[in-house]
């Protein structure tokens, strides 16, 4: 009885390849400048391992085994479906550039992009409390009635910073942690940040952050990473 590999599609295997390369870059301290949950990129592993080792076994048995064929397809819809939900949430410009998307196999977008101009809204937002040290920041134009061809290129870039409760001493601020020691007056004064294209982010902060003030503020930013100008300050106890 002969065996029949010839069914197998050529664009599995490149999304197989595809994704490998994906994983590799990404094990290469890739997460955390790209600001990629280490849980996303664990359920990309499994479903690439998934997908390769029944790729193996479809290929290894006759084209008429409906149950691996079946097994197949499903495998492989659940990789590309993550994987196109890596390209529309992580893999955006900016943070990453024209060379980081090379690197992925993808194409740049930057030559469409090139006369965009800066933002001239400015954004606002607002703290919703969904749980222990859990917040979700909401975010929004603060001028709706403004007419902006360029809307649907922006994204927000969220700056925060974390203040001790009142009467901490000097040398109980976390310094490592770049944590404030005063209340801040504009968005210059916030040590951290986090580009997304999202109306809705969620802040998981630490167990030991519980009570302390968070402070955020928000601005527009185009496709080149180009800013707009502050928002106002808004701020939240982490609860």
């Amino acid at each position: 009885m002969s065996h029949k590999t010839d069914w197998v599609p050529n664009s599995r295997v490149l999304k197989l390849s595809m994704a490998n390369e994906w994983l590799m870059i990404l094990d290469y301290s890739k997460v955390a400048m790209w600001n990629i949950p280490q849980m996303e990129v664990d359920e990309l592993r499994i479903l690439y391992q998934k997908a390769e080792e029944i790729l193996a076994s479809a290929m290894s048995k006759e084209r008429g085994s409906e149950t691996v064929t079946f097994q197949c397809n499903v495998a492989f819809k659940a990789l590309v479906e993550k994987m196109r939900f890596f390209k529309s949430h992580y893999y955006l410009v900016p943070p990453l550039g024209d060379d980081d998307l090379i690197s992925l196999g993808l194409t740049p977008h930057s030559t469409a992009r090139k006369n965009i101009p800066p933002p001239i809204d400015q954004a606002v937002g607002k703290v919703i409390y969904l749980g222990e040290h859990l917040l979700e920041v909401h975010m929004e134009p603060a001028n709706t009635a403004t007419v902006d061809p360029h809307r649907s290129d922006y994204g927000f870039r969220i700056y925060w910073g974390i203040l001790p409760p009142p009467g901490t001493k000097p040398e109980d601020i976390h310094v490592g942690k770049q944590e404030l020691t005063s209340v801040p007056v504009s968005g210059d004064d916030l040590p951290h940040s986090r580009f997304t294209r999202r109306k809705k982010e969620i802040f998981d902060f630490p167990q030991e952050d519980r009570g302390k003030t968070v402070y955020f503020c928000i601005r527009y930013e185009n496709a080149k990473g180009e800013p707009g100008p502050w928002g106002p300050i808004f701020s939240a106890i982490i609860p």
